[in-house]
C-alpha cells in the first residue's frame, strides 16, 4: 500500500533529527538547500573512489587513484626549491613514494621504519618513482589484514566546512533511516509505470548510489549511465515537465483581451514593405493572430535563425493588438538591440500614424517623466526598450502584448516582472517570445513545455550565404590585406574583439588598442569603434555612419551579437572565435550576408588549437544552418549553454542531462501527460521533490 503525503516521512523529517547535525552544520547545509532527510538522500555523490581492493605497488600505473599497503623503507626531509617529507613505502612487488609539502614534526617522528601503512591517493611519475602527494594514510598492525571498504567511496559535492568524512557519515545514518522499512522514500511515479520502463525502486537507486558495491560499473557510473541513476533521471525530467504544465495551466486559467484586429494596420504596412512575407512567416503570423484574437494568454516562443524576418512578424503582431485599442510593449537585452528594434519599428510604424515611445536606463529627467505621462494615457501605443520597461514608475494605459527578444538573455524575474505590469481588471497581456538561437526540438519541448513553438525555417530569397574559413593569426597581415581589398571595392567589414577577461573595462581596452593598430594599418579608411562603455549616443552615432557608409571598417565587442543591419558589410573577422559558443558566433557571423554580395567571415584563432576547439570551429566552417550549429553546440557545451540559462538559474538538472539522457525525454512528457490525468495529486509533491521552491520560474 502506497503512503499518503502526510505520511512521506523523510521529506519531512528535518535534517537536525539525523546524530551530529547541530545548528551550525544545519546552516552549512542549508546553503546547498538541504533541509530535510530526503534532501540529504538526494545529494548524490559527483564521482567515486575505489578503496575496495589494495592494487600491489607492482602494477601501479601512472594517473591511478588507489588503496596501497607496503612497509615504510625509509623517511626523509629533502630540501629543494619546496621543502617536503618523503616516506618510501614498498610492498615486495615494487616501490613507491609519499610525499608531504604540508607536514610537522610529529607527523614526521610518527613515521617510523618497519611501520606499515595503508595508504589513498592518485599515482604521479616522480624524479624517481611514482609519487602520492599528500595520500590519505593510517597505519596497520603486523599481523592483522586491515580490511578494505566494502563498497566504492562517494566523493560529494560540497561546501565550506563540510568535508568528505563528515558527508559520508550524514549520508550514512540517513541511509540507515532510508532501510527502516516505515520510514522509505515514498514513490509518487505509478507502480504500472516504474513497471513499464523497467525502472527499479526509488530507495533502492538511492541506496545504491550512495554506496555502490565493488564490483558496480564506474564508467557507467561517470557516465550517468547506470540504471539507479536513469531511475531519478527519468523522475526528474517527469517533475521538471510537470512543472511546466502547471504553469501552462495557471496561464489558462487567466483570462487576456481578445485581440482580433479589424487587419487595418497590418494591411497598410504590408502594401508599404519593399518585399514579400516568406511562407513561413505568414504561417507563424496566422498561429500568432490566432492566439491573440482568443480571450487567453497567448505564451507563443517564435524561433528563427539569423536574418529569418523574426522582427517584421513582430511589428504585425503588435499591430494587431493596437487594432484591438491595446498597447504593445516590447523589450530587448541590450540597448543596441533594442535601439535597432525602435529604429525599424519607427521606420515602419510612423508613416500609419503609430506613436513608438523609447525607454531605457539613460532617458532620465523631463523626457522620461513625459514619456511616462503619455504611456500612461495610451499615447504611446508601442513601448521599445530594455529592462528599464518594467521599473515601478512605469505604468501602461491598456497593456495587452508583451515581446521578449533574445529572451534566454533575461532572468526570470525580469520577464514575469514586465507581464505582471500589464495585468488589470483580472485580464493577463499576451506574450510573444522570439529568440535568433535555434534551439533543437528536443531541447525546446523540454526547456519550453509551458510555451507554443513556432518556427520560420526559412530565409527570405536572395541572401547568399557566407563562406567561413578558420585561420591562424600569424597570417594576420594577410588577413588586414583582405580587409584593405574588400573596403577598396566599395564594400564594409566588421573586426571584432572577444576577449577572455571578464572585466568589461579590460575588453573595451583591448577594442580600443585593437582599431588604433588597424587604423595605422590601413592608411586612408576610416575605422570605428563600439564597445559597452561607450554611451548609447556614441554607439549609435558609429552605428549610423557605419551604416551610412562613412565608415570602412567597423572594431566592435560582441556587443554587435545580433539585430545590426547592414547590408553593404560583406566581411567579418572574429579574433579568438575558439573563447566564444557556437551559437554565438553563429550569430556575430549573421551580420554579414545581409545583401546581395557574396560574404565572408574570417575566424582568426590563436594557435594551439585543442581538439575539441577545432571540431568546433569545423562546424561552423561547414554550415550555416542555425540548428545544425545548435545540436553540435548542445553536443559539446550542454544545455545550459545553449539555453543561456546558466544565467538565469533555470534549467539546473541536479541527475539528468538532456543531452546523455535524449532518449528519456518523450517517455518522460507522456508520463506527465498520464500523472496530470490520472494522478493528479501526486504533481505537487513531486514538483517539490525535485525543485523545491524553485517553481516560481514557471509561471514567467
Amino acid at each position: 500500500m502506497e503512503l499518503s503525503p502526510e505520511e512521506d516521512h523523510l521529506a519531512r523529517t528535518p535534517v537536525t533529527r539525523l546524530k551530529g547535525v547541530g545548528p551550525k552544520s544545519a546552516e552549512r547545509l542549508a546553503r546547498l538547500g538541504i533541509e530535510t532527510v530526503q534532501d540529504v538522500l538526494f545529494h548524490l555523490p559527483l564521482r567515486y573512489q575505489d578503496r575496495t581492493r589494495v592494487v600491489p605497488m607492482g602494477q601501479l600505473r601512472s594517473g591511478e587513484e588507489v588503496a596501497l599497503e607496503g612497509e615504510i623503507e625509509h623517511v626523509e626531509i629533502r630540501f629543494g626549491r619546496r621543502r617536503s617529507l618523503l616516506v618510501h613505502l614498498c610492498d615486495g612487488t615494487g616501490r613507491v613514494i609519499l610525499r608531504f609539502f604540508h607536514f610537522s614534526a610529529a607527523q614526521k617522528n610518527a613515521l617510523k621504519k618497519g611501520m606499515r601503512l595503508r595508504c589513498f591517493g592518485e599515482a604521479r611519475n616522480g624524479p624517481a618513482c611514482l609519487e602520492l602527494i599528500h595520500p590519505e594514510y593510517r597505519p596497520i598492525g603486523g599481523n592483522d589484514e586491515a580490511e578494505v571498504e566494502a563498497s566504492l567511496t562517494p566523493i560529494y559535492p560540497t561546501t565550506e566546512g563540510m568535508h568528505q568524512l563528515s558527508w559520508r557519515d550524514l549520508t550514512e545514518k540517513a541511509l540507515a533511516l532510508l532501510r527502516d522499512s516505515r520510514t522509505g522514500l515514498q514513490e509518487w511515479l505509478p507502480a504500472e509505470l516504474l513497471r513499464e520502463q523497467g525502472f527499479m525502486a526509488l530507495s533502492e537507486a538511492i541506496a545504491y548510489l550512495h554506496r555502490p558495491p565493488p564490483d558496480a560499473p564506474q564508467q557507467l557510473l561517470l557516465e550517468g549511465r547506470h540504471p539507479a541513476q536513469q531511475r531519478l533521471a527519468f523522475e526528474e525530467l517527469v517533475a521538471h515537465q510537470l512543472s511546466l504544465r502547471q504553469a501552462r495551466q495557471m496561464q489558462q486559467r487567466h483570462q487576456a483581451p481578445a485581440l482580433p484586429g479589424d487587419g487595418a494596420l497590418r494591411k497598410a504596412l504590408l502594401d508599404e514593405l519593399p518585399f514579400s512575407l516568406t511562407a513561413a512567416q505568414q504561417r507563424v503570423l496566422e498561429e500568432i493572430s490566432a492566439d491573440l484574437a482568443r480571450p487567453r494568454p497567448m505564451l507563443r516562443l517564435v524561433q528563427g535563425d539569423v536574418g529569418s524576418g523574426k522582427t517584421i512578424v513582430a511589428a504585425l503582431a503588435a499591430l494587431q493588438a493596437m487594432e484591438s485599442g491595446c498597447q504593445a510593449a516590447l523589450m530587448a537585452p541590450t540597448e543596441l538591440l533594442a535601439e535597432q528594434h525602435l529604429k525599424n519599428f519607427r521606420h515602419w510604424l510612423a508613416p500609419l500614424g503609430v506613436e513608438v515611445g523609447w525607454l531605457s536606463g539613460r532617458v532620465k529627467g523631463k523626457a522620461r517623466a513625459a514619456l511616462l505621462d503619455d504611456l500612461a494615457q495610451g499615447k504611446v501605443r508601442l513601448l521599445v526598450g530594455t529592462q528599464a520597461l518594467f521599473q515601478e514608475d512605469v505604468h501602461y494605459h491598456s497593456l495587452g502584448l508583451v515581446i521578449v527578444d533574445e529572451q534566454h538573455r533575461f532572468g526570470v524575474h525580469q520577464r514575469l516582472a514586465l507581464r505582471e505590469k500589464g495585468a488589470r481588471g483580472g485580464l493577463w497581456p499576451h506574450q510573444l517570445i522570439m529568440t535568433a538561437t535555434p534551439i533543437p526540438r528536443s531541447l525546446a519541448m523540454t526547456a519550453y513545455a509551458d510555451l507554443d513553438l513556432s518556427v520560420i525555417d526559412e530565409l527570405p530569397p536572395g541572401r547568399t550565404p557566407v563562406s567561413t574559413l578558420v585561420v591562424s593569426d600569424q597570417r594576420r597581415e594577410e588577413i588586414i590585406g583582405r580587409v584593405r581589398a574588400a573596403c577598396a571595392g566599395g564594400r564594409q567589414a566588421y573586426w571584432v574583439c572577444t576577449l577572455i577577461e571578464e572585466s568589461e573595462a579590460l575588453q573595451c581596452q583591448a577594442a580600443e588598442d585593437v582599431a588604433a593598430a588597424l587604423q595605422s594599418a590601413l592608411e586612408g579608411l576610416r575605422v570605428g569603434l563600439v564597445h559597452g562603455r561607450l554611451s548609447a549616443q556614441e554607439k549609435e552615432e558609429t552605428m549610423q555612419a557605419f551604416k551610412a557608409g562613412e565608415i570602412h571598417l567597423l572594431v566592435a565587442t560582441t556587443v554587435i551579437e545580433v539585430g545590426v543591419d547592414v547590408p553593404n558589410a560583406s566581411l567579418m573577422i572574429i579574433e579568438n572565435p575558439e573563447r566564444l559558443g557556437l551559437s554565438q558566433l553563429h550569430q556575430l557571423r549573421g551580420r554579414v550576408g545581409r545583401g546581395s554580395v557574396e560574404s565572408h567571415c574570417v575566424l582568426l584563432y590563436h594557435p594551439p588549437l585543442g581538439q575539441t576547439a577545432r571540431e568546433r570551429l569545423a562546424v561552423l566552417r561547414d554550415s550555416n544552418d542555425g540548428f545544425v550549429i545548435a545540436r553540435k553546440d548542445l553536443e559539446l557545451r550542454g544545455p545550459g549553454e545553449v539555453l543561456g540559462v546558466r544565467q538565469t538559474g533555470e534549467m539546473q538538472f541536479r541527475v539528468a542531462d538532456i543531452l546523455r539522457d535524449h532518449a528519456l525525454l518523450d517517455d518522460a512528457r507522456a508520463a506527465a501527460d498520464r500523472i496530470l490525468k490520472d494522478y493528479p495529486e501526486r504533481v505537487v509533491p513531486l514538483v517539490k521533490r525535485w525543485l523545491g521552491g524553485n517553481t516560481r520560474y514557471a509561471r514567467v
